[in-house]
């Protein structure tokens, strides 16, 4: 039997909390994950200036978010505001900035 199936049946971890640090993984999503956390809520054009990539790749990366329920959005006017949705992953960047 190998370690991961070993570890599987000892320790049982929903499928949904696997698909959060997966999409996590990635070194943008994480950023912008840890940016709405610390301002609550943003738009899309103020998260683009902030980390100087463009607009179309942070609406990329939030569109990934939201397919995991990470973040939540506003329509307010023309401007979409995004926030945090999930409080375990409020929970794990807490863990992960220790």
């Amino acid at each position: 039997m190998n370690l991961a199936n070993n570890l599987n049946k000892r320790i049982k971890i929903n499928p949904n909390d696997l698909s959060i640090l997966k999409v996590l993984s990635h070194p943008i999503r994480m950023q912008l994950v840890i940016f709405l956390i610390e301002r609550n809520y943003s738009n899309v054009n103020t998260m683009a200036e902030h980390f100087e990539i463009p607009q179309s790749t942070v609406s990329q990366h939030l569109t990934r978010l939201r397919e995991r329920n990470i973040v939540n959005y506003e329509r307010k006017g023309a401007e979409v505001y995004y926030s945090i949705d999930n409080p375990k992953v409020t929970a794990i960047i807490k863990i992960l900035a220790d």
